[in-house]
């Protein structure tokens, strides 16, 4: 942001204090000050460190400083006020709060991620998107995807640097920092009917993250957005995809809200709804009734897509015997696995059951 901006706010300060005040990059350097001759020089009694974690002002021997909000979670600019008493810290406390507010104002109009993160935020009018945009010079039009990271330790900021490399094309494409776990990254993706460009990208953050700062995360992408409105409504895609992903698709790192299939709708139904089904299919015995290997039996089943011989041939066991461990079932539940509508039951049945557990609810 342009050291003009600060400034300003000092020049319309400057007559109501009275010492020096002023603003620092994170290197020291002055980009901005009621001493005019100072501005461009370093100040040699700032260190990074003593204020990277401070939410409060810190004073040395000459000066009291205090860092500015920033969005990437990281120190970018630093307040500072001549003198180390009360009053030093009080001006640099309110001086800060001048800053921030010119400098959230300017982000907000002329930065175009800032407008983005407020659309998918739900903080700004659907009337105003269209008048933003074209001050912006915004296409409205465009094809994007939401790709939502969430990260399974935190990276004190690292994790949006490291994902802005990946994509450096700031007029199409932004990385949003959500909160400490979150990151959201609109990508453009021009001409595309389907999520590949958008998978591709997500695999490709999942792996810089691992290799370059050794974190887990799990990344959700939505379906695309053929106009800005539709980006808050994508964005919330992408969170149910992480969300189910986590009952359903245990194990996986990327997650595609469109191929959620069955989970995406038992993820909406009420609990009440869901007891109520299981307490319906499973009326002669609970499904706790089926031990592990029943279960694994069932699984493999499903995954053979219902066949006997395959199934038996996996499981490597006699095909009489897989088919005693069905009948087996049919006599527990009053289903037979064989019989396609009575499969689909209980497949739904199981991804109840899951979906259930997940949210602890052990009894229906």
């Amino acid at each position: 942001m342009s050291s003009r901006i600060f400034q300003n706010v000092i020049i319309q300060m400057r007559d109501a204090l009275d010492r020096p005040v002023g603003v620092i990059d994170d290197q020291g350097f002055v980009v901005a000050s009621s001493e005019l001759a100072i501005i461009g020089s370093r100040l040699e009694d700032f260190h990074l460190y003593e204020v990277e974690n401070g939410a409060q002002p810190y004073a040395t021997a000459n000066r009291t400083y205090l860092p500015l909000a920033s969005a990437s979670g990281r120190v970018e600019f630093v307040t500072f006020a001549e003198g180390a008493d009360q009053t030093a810290k009080m001006i640099c406390t309110m001086a800060s709060v001048a800053f921030n507010e010119a400098k959230n104002n300017y982000e907000e109009k002329h930065n175009k991620a800032a407008f983005v993160k407020n659309i998918i935020s739900d903080n700004i009018l659907p009337g105003d998107v269209y008048v933003r945009a074209k001050e912006l010079h915004f296409v409205t039009d465009e094809v994007r995807s939401v790709i939502l990271v969430r990260q399974n330790e935190s990276s004190d900021g690292a994790a949006v640097e490291v994902i802005q490399r990946l994509f450096p094309d700031k007029q199409n494409d932004f990385v949003i920092n959500i909160n400490e776990s979150d990151i959201a990254v609109i990508k453009a993706v021009p001409q595309a009917e389907d999520n590949g460009e958008a998978q591709k990208a997500a695999h490709l953050i999942e792996k810089a993250l691992r290799e370059e700062l050794g974190i887990s995360c799990v990344i959700g992408i939505s379906t695309n957005a053929h106009h800005l409105r539709e980006l808050a409504d994508r964005y919330k895609e992408a969170q149910v995809a992480i969300d189910v992903g986590k009952v359903f698709e245990e194990g996986k790192t990327v997650i595609c809200y469109e191929s959620l299939g069955l989970g995406r709708i038992i993820y909406q139904l009420p609990t009440t709804l869901c007891e109520m089904f299981l307490n319906e299919v499973f009326k002669k015995n609970p499904i706790e009734t089926l031990d592990e290997d029943t279960l694994e039996t069932i699984n493999k089943f499903f995954e053979n897509n219902l066949n006997v011989s395959e199934t038996s041939r996996k499981l490597y066991v006699h095909r009489n015997t897989l088919v005693y461990r069905l009948e087996k079932i049919k006599k527990l539940t009053g289903l037979d696995l064989r019989e396609f509508d009575h499969a689909i039951v209980f497949k739904v049945a199981m991804m109840v059951k899951k979906y259930l557990d997940s949210l602890n609810v052990s009894k229906y």
